[in-house]
């Protein structure tokens, strides 16, 4: 099957979640209690001001599932804010990512407000010379954000574009703060000099981040479409998908699998276990943060053709899933046919629809 490239616009989100868990409730007096035992929460501001609260571990979107933490603020009438940090470093034995604004974009999209941080504390990783862990965000400079938001009157898109305003200054204490840990854990950190010429960049202002990050999403998305990760049970292609909001600006991303059938396009995001008899619930709902977009694409095109969109969420298994299986997750498998049904996109579990 010949790649696919497939352009649409969004104008609006519509999506009703039915899988949401509940989720605790906090004082913003206690938020690095907050932040410490829970993934998303409910943070009360005061008598009146409540605000739906998920953090993400990495800037990078493929660990730790920030989609499934997400998701799960969704059933939340009020705001809904995600903590991203600018930069992850956990020492030249691991890993270092920086935001994207593709991150930031889709947020953007789904309403969610973001607050971009950074990590100011952490220990010395037991298992490796120069690795650190259990990273800590600076939770007063994250409570400042927080309090400028409740009296913020304006959409999330908005607000995410004055929080790029900041993103230089925010990598700049980022960095000083790795600095600081570097010292005290005696803990080497990855080179300072390469991530300083990636935020001189950021530093030449919002417009040089937002096309240094698009490029960096581009040049993954079309990675993506020629890889296929080991939780992915596929069968055709993968296809980029370059979806444009009302704005004018373009967010890249991948859809799993593309069919053509008449006049249809199925776009189908893949989730798939080899240990499990079923995809984990967060994978799930890792998935269904993409059908929220998917059931809102308008003006579907290959080409100049244009097509009728057919979102379907593709969970796949090793093994046969038996009737018993079917059974022993028959609450999961009612709220995904649920939601499913409500929002007009499909379930394909193995080759079975719910």
């Amino acid at each position: 099957m010949k790649k696919l490239d497939i352009t649409a616009r969004i104008t609006g989100i519509k999506y009703s979640p039915f899988m949401c868990r509940k989720l605790n409730t906090f004082n913003i007096s206690d938020l690095d209690g907050a932040l410490s035992s829970e993934a998303i929460f409910i943070l009360n501001i005061d008598n009146e001001n409540k605000i739906a609260v998920s953090w993400w571990v990495s800037a990078k979107r493929t660990r730790s599932y920030p989609y499934t933490r997400v998701y799960d603020s969704l059933s939340f009438s009020g705001k809904k804010v995600t903590i991203i940090p600018m930069i992850k470093d956990e020492g030249l034995d691991g890993d270092r990512d920086f935001l994207q604004w593709d991150t930031v974009s889709l947020m953007s999209l789904l309403g969610i407000y973001v607050i971009i941080s950074y990590y100011k504390d952490a220990v010395k990783n037991p298992q490796y010379k120069n690795k650190i862990t259990e990273q800590r965000y600076d939770t007063q400079y994250i409570r400042d954000e927080i309090k400028k938001l409740m009296s913020y009157q304006s959409d999330a898109l908005h607000w995410n574009l004055s929080q790029l305003d900041k993103a230089g200054e925010i990598a700049e204490k980022s960095l000083e703060a790795y600095s600081e840990i570097s010292k005290r854990l005696e803990v080497e950190m990855r080179s300072i000099s390469s991530a300083r010429d990636r935020i001189r960049e950021l530093l030449q202002g919002k417009d040089t981040f937002l096309k240094m990050s698009r490029d960096l999403a581009k040049q993954a998305q079309a990675r993506e479409t020629v890889t296929k990760q080991p939780k992915e049970k596929l069968e055709g292609e993968k296809a980029t998908i370059t979806i444009t909001n009302y704005l004018g600006g373009k967010y890249f991303f991948t859809c799993d699998e593309v069919e053509l059938h008449g006049n249809d396009i199925f776009l189908i995001e893949g989730k798939h276990t080899k240990t499990s008899d079923l995809p984990s619930l967060n994978d799930i709902k890792d998935g269904l943060l993409k059908m929220i977009l998917l059931t809102n694409l308008k003006d579907v095109r290959v080409n100049e053709t244009t097509y009728n969109p057919k979102p379907i969420l593709k969970l796949t298994t090793q093994s046969f899933i038996t009737e018993f299986v079917f059974q022993l997750k028959k609450t999961i498998l009612a709220d995904l046919k649920k939601e499913a049904q409500t929002n007009t996109f499909q379930v394909l579990v193995n080759s079975q629809y719910l």
